[in-house]
Parts: structure tokens; sequence; C-alpha cells
């Protein structure tokens, strides 16, 4: 078996560091096996993926700000991926109803109907590549990430002025 990075930390090592890296390093290979299946069987971007996904969850259209802080990159990044659907007739910029100097991205009927075509294919590697751990292994797993996601979000609000 071949050692990885957080293997390789001694016991004088913080027990946190290594779970932190352990977190990222199979993050970072699931998304890469993603990334590489979704170019391959799609011919799509996962952060194009992702920008439809999160309009498949908000039918009634997302800001390009909103969008931009939802999916943690640049606006001219959210810019640039809305472009490139938009001229694929996947997403639609409408006029703000709310203010008229801004516009929602939606996902257009053929964009809803590609994204649940890939969404679904998604969800099956994302269960292949997880099939290995158990049931009740996946489940402590939530739980225990669930109460450290709670811990952060305590400790964030604790820490906001």
């Amino acid at each position: 078996m071949q050692l990885d990075l957080e293997s390789r930390l001694t016991n004088d090592h913080h027990q946190s560091l290594k779970l932190w890296l352990r977190m990222l390093s199979c993050t970072t290979k699931i998304e890469a096996e993603i990334r590489s299946r979704l170019r391959t069987e799609f011919g799509i971007t996962l952060p194009r993926f992702d920008l439809m996904a999160q309009l498949e969850r908000h039918p009634e259209g997302l800001r390009m700000g909103e969008l931009s802080k939802r999916m943690m990159v640049t606006g001219g990044n959210v810019t640039g991926i809305t472009d490139q659907l938009e001229q694929e007739n996947l997403v639609v910029r409408v006029p703000d109803p709310k203010d008229g100097r801004a516009f929602s991205v939606k996902l257009t009927p053929a964009g809803r109907k590609a994204f649940t075509q890939m969404a679904e294919v998604h969800e099956s590697w994302v269960a292949e590549l997880l099939q290995d751990i158990s049931q009740d292994d996946k489940g402590q797993l939530i739980e225990l990430l669930s109460q450290m996601k709670g811990h952060l979000y305590a400790r964030e609000e604790k820490d906001k002025p």
C-alpha cells in the first residue's frame, strides 16, 4: 500500500492535522474522478455542472453575485461559465424583477433536462466510489462530520464582531 501524506505524519504531528489531510485527500481523489467522468461522459466541466446544480435548486433563478458566493468563485468565473452555458442554450439571463439593472440566471428547459440526466449519473458515480464503505460506517462518518460542521459554524458565529 502506498503511503499518502497523512500516513507519513509522525506521532509528533497533531491529530487534527492528520484528520484534515485525510479528509482533503479523500475529497481530492473523488473530485478528480468525478471531473474526469463528467468531461468524458458529458463534455462538461465540474464548475459548469456545479453552476447548473445551483440553478436546479433555485428554479426562480439566482443573481450572478449569489452564484459566485454559493460556488465560492469570483464573479468573473461565474460570468465566463454562464456565457458558455448560455451559448449552449442551457441557461438564460433574465431581468431581475426586484432590480431592473440586475439579471438572474435560470436553467432553460433544455438545461433542466440535461442537468437531470447528468445528476442521475453523477449520483451513481458517487455511490460507486463509496460502495466499499458499509452503511453503518457511512452513517457514523456523516454523524461525526455533522458534529464537526456544527462546531465550525458555532466557532464562526462566536468570532463574528
